[in-house]
């Protein structure tokens, strides 16, 4: 049976599963669904329409659920999902999606989201990603598996950080982050690849050097991005990684990517 503190409140429409834990003056509101082994904090505030996997660990004085800081909104029916095995630290907030898009905020599985991060709504995350204390995601911001952010960065709306990537303390994403690269500075500039998050993840030494030489020709290579692509390709056939790189450039967001110099029709970054 979860194990509920008497001054708790939880709305009678809310799932609770077994061996979940809520602490002292918690709120659990409407159509929540919380996980096997799930933890919650002193004073949580879990608003609505939020489903939370097992095995999660939500510490005092998060609040999730809430409406989306959105002038459109209009009391749509939106939802927060989060995976398994997050770690949220204290005063964390991460609010519902919007009409605009799907209409769900998504957190995947084993992240670690420190004190005062703030996610808002539409965002979706990866596994593994960390999002060190203050850093923050404007509205509709996609981040890949395995994205570290440092303390009180933040990333625009609609702006894509790709697989891999690391973001820097104090650093203002306005452009897509390509994946495995590490970026730095207000806007942020792309700095390198991520190596030391490439070595951690146990990435061999011959698939950093082929990243290096494919990030070395999308950063000083042609100014047409089709014409990137295209080196790209003939440069590494069937290479899992690079392709992974080459997928993320075909789809850009509204922002735009980082480069180095402008694509044909863009402003330099």
């Amino acid at each position: 049976m979860p194990k509920i503190h008497p001054t708790a409140l939880v709305d009678p429409s809310a799932e609770i599963e077994e061996e979940v834990e809520i602490g002292p003056y918690a709120v659990i509101g409407p159509r929540v669904f919380i996980g096997r082994g799930t933890r919650i904090g002193a004073h949580v505030v879990i608003e609505r329409n939020t489903r939370i996997g097992e095995r999660n660990v939500i510490h005092h004085h998060a609040i999730i659920g809430t409406d989306p800081q959105h002038l459109a909104y209009r009391g749509e029916e939106s939802w927060v999902e989060i995976g398994n095995e997050n770690i949220i630290r204290e005063f964390v907030t991460i609010h519902r999606g919007t009409a605009l898009e799907e209409g769900v905020t998504r957190v995947g599985h084993r992240c670690l989201l420190m004190a005062y991060v703030h996610i808002a709504h539409d965002c979706s995350l990866g596994d593994e990603v960390i999002m060190a204390n203050g850093a923050t995601l404007g509205g509709h911001v996609r981040v890949g598996h395995r994205v570290v952010f440092g303390g009180l960065s933040a990333a625009h709306q609609f702006c894509r950080i790709g697989s891999y990537a690391f973001v820097s303390a104090m650093s203002g994403v306005d452009k897509d982050v390509p994946p495995f690269v590490k970026v730095f500075g207000i806007p942020a500039k792309i700095q390198g690849l991520n190596l030391v998050g490439l070595r951690r993840a146990g990435f061999s030494k011959d698939t950093i050097r082929r990243l290096s030489q494919a990030l070395g020709i999308f950063l000083d290579g042609p100014g047409r991005i089709s014409e990137v692509l295209e080196e790209l390709r003939d440069a590494f056939p069937g290479d899992p990684q690079v392709e992974e790189f080459i997928r993320f450039l075909e789809n850009p967001s509204r922002q735009g990517i980082m480069r180095r110099k402008p694509f044909e029709g863009e402003e330099a970054f």
